[in-house]
């Protein structure tokens, strides 16, 4: 089984602000993981995780320069189209679903900060759940999103006012936590669920991805040109 990547040489310096390399990471990281994520998907699915994401990642960033350039709102709808309509099984209605959720959360703001992230997040979860019918607990990618947006939401509160760096590497060990956390659960919700007991000892899918794209943000936030 191929270990997933969270980790490669920082991307060139592209215009959007902060969402934009956000979501670029997230997408190298999906084109990445292919190999890595489907074997972990089939170990208790049909293994076709890591393809279907990365076919939908893969147009996001062939299309990125006349992506990088739109508002937050309106890139994240434009990517939640390719994901919807590119991406199969049901990794597409859900991924898709998240990035609507998450352009409503930001609509008419210029450049999203921290509390918007929260938002954006907790919006994309929202979403996740209404569409998968599933919530935490269920052996989803939610499982590690969920916590993740928590953790984010605290140190928010908390104070002094946390560094975008700071932000990122606590979404990735939360992040990380939470998906391993998933090994011993057995699956309630998607293919997995199918396969019962079968799906107890390996970590969801999902929720891995999930921490693989956080780690990868993080590990690059700040070697942006």
């Amino acid at each position: 089984m191929s270990a997933p990547s969270s980790s490669s040489p920082a991307p060139p310096s592209a215009p959007g602000g902060d969402l934009a390399f956000v979501v670029r990471v997230v997408a190298r990281t999906a084109v990445d993981n292919e190999r890595a994520f489907s074997d972990l998907d089939a170990v208790a699915g049909d293994g076709d995780f890591g393809y279907s994401l990365a076919r939908g990642f893969e147009i996001v960033l062939a299309d990125w320069n006349d992506l990088a350039g739109d508002a937050p709102a309106d890139l994240l709808k434009k990517v939640a189209m390719v994901i919807s309509k590119r991406v199969g099984g049901t990794s597409g209605p859900l991924w898709g679903t998240a990035f609507l959720r998450a352009a409503g959360a930001v609509r008419d703001r210029p450049e999203p900060g921290g509390g918007d992230a929260v938002a954006m997040l907790r919006a994309a979860a929202e979403g996740i759940k209404a569409r998968g019918r599933s919530d935490v607990g269920d052996k989803t990618l939610l499982d590690a999103l969920v916590p993740m947006t928590d953790a984010l939401e605290r140190r928010l509160a908390e104070g002094p006012p946390a560094s975008g760096a700071e932000l990122a590497a606590l979404a990735a060990s939360t992040a990380r936590a939470a998906a391993d956390a998933t090994a011993p659960m057995q699956a309630r919700r998607g293919r997995q669920s199918y396969t019962g007991e079968r799906s107890i000892g390996s970590p969801d899918p999902g929720a891995v991805a999930v921490a693989v794209m956080a780690e990868r943000v993080a590990a690059e936030w700040d070697a942006r040109g």
